[in-house]
């Protein structure tokens, strides 16, 4: 069994408060699900109104597609044009 987990740091230009980052980072968790077999949650920076992380994790049983998976959902993310990505690290275990 391989996990692969994907941590993005995000920077919110255009939010003024934590309501319109809460609206952004929504957005962006509800459309990476849409798009693939993943779990996502709000990993970090709460209280930062203008910074956000987001972890997301995948698992299966080939290291290859979780990395893919993992690097299509970074740029999938990078391309919505909600936030910049401005850190990321992905991580593979194999269990």
């Amino acid at each position: 069994m391989v996990v692969g987990v994907l941590h993005l740091e995000l920077i919110l230009h255009q939010c003024q408060s934590l309501k319109d980052k809460r609206s952004v980072m929504r957005k962006v968790q509800s459309r990476v699900r849409q798009g693939f077999e993943v779990s996502v949650a709000e990993v970090g920076s709460q209280d930062l109104w203008q910074h956000g992380e987001i972890g997301v994790v995948t698992i299966g049983v080939d290291r290859n597609l979780i990395n893919q998976v993992l690097d299509r959902v970074l740029n999938f993310v990078d391309s919505l044009g909600l936030a910049e990505v401005v850190n990321h690290q992905i991580e593979i275990i194999n269990l």
